[in-house]
């Protein structure tokens, strides 16, 4: 028998509500990454036979802070010793308007397993673990699909209600390096025949679009299936690259993928800055902003892209120290290496270079500084940025290598003081 595997310490609220004769389901995306032998820290669990929101808030909160966001939707969520748990009712959703908030939510806690599933996107999410039963709950032969790598919809025409389910289909697609099934494809290029994903805020798209670059081994998986749908037109100009282009795309993302040692939102900018190496500068800012209104992702990228062809240069001339030093002031070092490698495959004799002069990921520290400035008797001004300036340029030369230089060359060179 199948085992849904999570910490123990969970059990204490799946037994409390058992005893006020609630019953947990754990369903989506946990319990098909336990099958596939996937760490999650994300559980959904939905529950039955429970008479209110109400009376479930007042069980939870002895377990910690409740966050009821979703209670419209029947959801709250908890964190408990490091899971991020989102406690739901059963319940049915209309589309009764266009949009993504199109919906009317009718919840009713006495529905079976089977009914409230129908709802959910693919079988392989659709499948539920009983948690007091320890029973796995497949109504739709998830299980089936799992073991055939297959992305199939639970319910054709409930499907193409909320047209985000398509961009799902394609981060999944590639996270588990699944296939999409006949019917499944069809209707995915039938919604973007249909322009229905114009309804979506390029907010959600993105979402979708981070799991992509951030959660699959091999993005590419993705993007061949974006242009299959005839959907890289919401992705412009990712839609008018030539071939030999597109091939290089393909290859230069699951590259970067690869790249570790790096927080969430660095190899997010690192994969963005990958794609955007075949556009244009107006391009690359038509890109990112239709995806995110988010400025320091657009200001990294423009930064690293505008500094990458500095690499070759300081690559053949390694003893000048100037160059490196230079470019430490303008770009993280790492970060743009790690472009250096994805299209020029050189990086370890800078890498090195850096790391030597201690500027792998900081610029060099400015020997003189403002208040020196003042110590010796110059009032704060408008001259001072532009002192400031000459200095770190003449360190960067080594007019200078300490302090007590610095202050030397600074009365003799700027300040003309004997």
């Amino acid at each position: 028998m199948k085992m849904i595997n999570y910490p123990d310490k969970i059990n204490k609220i799946f037994n409390t509500l058992n005893k006020h004769s609630i019953k947990s389901i754990i369903v989506g995306g946990y319990v098909r990454d336990q099958l596939l032998n996937i760490n999650s820290k994300d559980m959904d669990i939905e529950l039955y036979d429970i008479s209110s929101f109400e009376y479930l808030e007042n069980i939870l909160k002895i377990f910690g802070d409740i966050n009821t966001v979703g209670k419209s939707f029947g959801v709250c969520k908890l964190k408990y010793d490091a899971y991020d748990l989102d406690f739901s009712l059963p319940r049915r959703d209309s589309k009764v308007a266009k949009g993504y908030t199109g919906f009317e939510v009718q919840i009713d806690s006495k529905l079976d397993f089977k009914t409230a599933s129908t709802r959910r996107d693919f079988t392989i999410n659709a499948i539920g673990y009983d948690v007091i039963n320890k029973k796995i709950l497949d109504p739709h032969n998830g299980l089936r699909d799992l073991e055939i790598k297959i992305l199939r919809a639970v319910d054709n025409k409930t499907f193409t209600q909320d047209p985000l389910r398509i961009l799902r289909a394609v981060q999944l697609s590639a996270r588990l390096e699944f296939s999409l099934d006949k019917k499944l494809f069809l209707l995915c290029q039938d919604i973007v025949k249909q322009n229905i994903l114009e309804e979506l805020p390029k907010e959600r798209i993105y979402e979708e679009i981070k799991k992509l670059l951030l959660k699959s081994k091999k993005p590419s998986i993705g993007f061949k299936l974006l242009k299959s749908l005839n959907a890289l037109r919401y992705f412009k100009p990712l839609d008018k690259i030539d071939k030999k282009n597109w091939l290089d795309f393909l290859n230069n993302i699951d590259k970067v993928n690869k790249i570790a040692g790096f927080d969430t939102k660095t190899k997010e900018i690192l994969s963005l800055a990958t794609i955007c190496k075949i556009f244009s500068i107006n391009d690359t800012k038509m890109f990112i902003l239709n995806l995110t209104n988010d400025k320091e992702i657009l200001s990294r990228i423009l930064n690293l892209l505008e500094t990458l062809p500095e690499l070759e240069k300081i690559n053949n001339d390694l003893k000048n120290d100037y160059l490196i030093y230079k470019l430490a002031t303008k770009v993280n070092i790492k970060e743009v290496l790690v472009l250096s490698e994805v299209f020029f495959g050189f990086s370890d004799n800078i890498r090195k270079k850096a790391k030597d002069l201690n500027i792998f990921t900081i610029k060099m520290p400015a020997l003189i500084q403002g208040k020196d400035l003042i110590s010796l008797g110059l009032k704060p001004s408008k001259e001072f940025s532009a002192i400031l300036e000459t200095a770190y340029e003449a360190q960067m030369h080594k007019k200078f290598n300490s302090h007590a230089q610095a202050i030397n060359w600074l009365k003799t060179a700027i300040l003309n003081i004997s």
